[in-house]
């Protein structure tokens, strides 16, 4: 298992972001949070199998329909806790 911190950069609030990466969360079977980030990112914290949390990271730069992606920083952390799930945080 892995851990990673993503910052997504772009037009990515407002647009069903964290929505869009819960879902594809959710369907590769990763663990972790997504949230707004208070300067208009989105930031991601996610656990999971190497090859899932790539497919996934891809994912994330394409975005939901009307969003548009202009950066995108990944890293990787040590694995301190095992979530349970994968949530929204507001």
């Amino acid at each position: 298992m892995v851990q990673y911190e993503i910052k997504v950069n772009g037009r990515v609030q407002g647009v069903g972001f964290r929505y869009f990466t819960k879902k594809q969360a959710d369907i590769l079977g990763l663990k972790g949070w997504v949230k707004n980030a208070p300067d208009g990112s989105v930031l991601v914290l996610v656990q999971g199998h190497p090859t899932d949390v790539d497919t996934f990271t891809d994912y994330l730069r394409i975005g939901p329909t009307r969003s548009h992606v202009s950066g995108l920083h990944k890293l990787e952390m040590q694995v301190v806790s095992v979530f349970s799930e994968f949530t929204i945080r507001y």
